[in-house]
């Protein structure tokens, strides 16, 4: 596997600072719209692009450290922190998932990047969606996990989950499970002769989390409260996976499964596991399996 270097310095401390096997990260300016933060695999010579959006609380590091190496012998990977979150785009404006969706299409004209494999995890998913609706000529596949086409129905509920999400936000259990993951599950990831420092993987995980900032990630909940794209999911017309996981409390199973409904070409896939499945060694493997049969589907 090929890892892209950064052309432009990381933080000092995610040089020195440990945590598990991943690209390091460079800055990367939109033009009209700030400064965002990517990891990107290059992968094999002439390999299609996947492009990895993360959920909510999340980060680009912290969602897909799993998924890095194990895609990247088959895809060019790129993932991206999504403003508010880690080391992504900061602005005084109002969270909205549509900037979102616009943010990334910015980047892939940043990267040379025509259109790709676009894999939504949670809040990633309606963001993988609206890049579909707003870009089109962006998107060749896409690959929805852990996610729905809208979260809560019904304005009551909406105002619940908004209210409860902001509150919880700083304490994750996305978050919980990183930093409470056993430095024998990293050490099982590292693969020989690449540096790492699997006892400070805690530190770097709480570290890349306080990097947030909170009344952005509050309104991303908000944001994600109040989503439906149930009227015009059906529209979807590239190949389309979704990855459910069967075991999921934050988003039911069922909710999920309104994709199949919605997308009719939509192919369904499962993991065993809950909302934080991501964080688990087989998620890796798994997503792979799932983006490769998305893009035997373009050909």
């Amino acid at each position: 596997m090929s890892i892209r270097l950064p052309s432009r310095p990381v933080d000092q401390d995610e040089e020195a600072g440990g945590g598990p096997d991943l690209p390091l990260g460079r800055r990367v300016e939109l033009p009209g719209r700030g400064t965002t933060f990517v990891r990107e695999v290059e992968g094999p010579p002439g390999a299609p692009t996947v492009v990895l959006l993360h959920g909510l609380v999340a980060s680009g590091g912290l969602n897909w450290f799993q998924a890095f190496g194990p895609l990247g012998e088959h895809f060019h990977v790129v993932a991206l922190d999504h403003r508010g979150h880690g080391r992504g785009l900061r602005t005084r404006k109002r969270f909205r998932l549509a900037d979102c969706a616009d943010d990334v299409a910015a980047l892939m004209d940043e990267l040379g990047v025509a259109s790709a494999i676009v894999v939504g995890y949670s809040m990633g998913g309606p963001i993988a969606q609206l890049l579909w609706r707003r870009h089109p000529e962006k998107v060749d596949g896409l690959v929805l996990c852990a996610t729905s086409d809208r979260f809560v129905p019904g304005r009551r509920e909406q105002l619940v989950f908004v209210t409860a999400m902001g509150a919880a936000a700083g304490t994750t259990r996305l978050g919980q499970a990183l930093t409470r993951l056993p430095v024998s599950v990293v050490q099982r990831q590292i693969p020989a002769g690449v540096r790492a420092r699997p006892e400070s993987f805690r530190l770097w995980a709480r570290a890349e989390m306080r990097r947030h900032d909170w009344r952005m990630v509050a309104e991303a909940a908000g944001a994600i409260g109040t989503y439906d794209a149930s009227g015009w999911i059906g529209e979807v017309d590239v190949p389309t996976a979704v990855l459910v996981t069967t075991e999921d409390k934050a988003v039911p199973p069922t909710e999920q499964a309104r994709l199949l409904v919605g997308i009719p070409s939509a192919t369904f896939h499962r993991i065993d596991d809950g909302h934080v499945v991501c964080s688990q060694p087989r998620f890796g493997p798994r997503l792979t399996e799932v983006v490769r049969s998305v893009v035997d589907r373009t050909a």
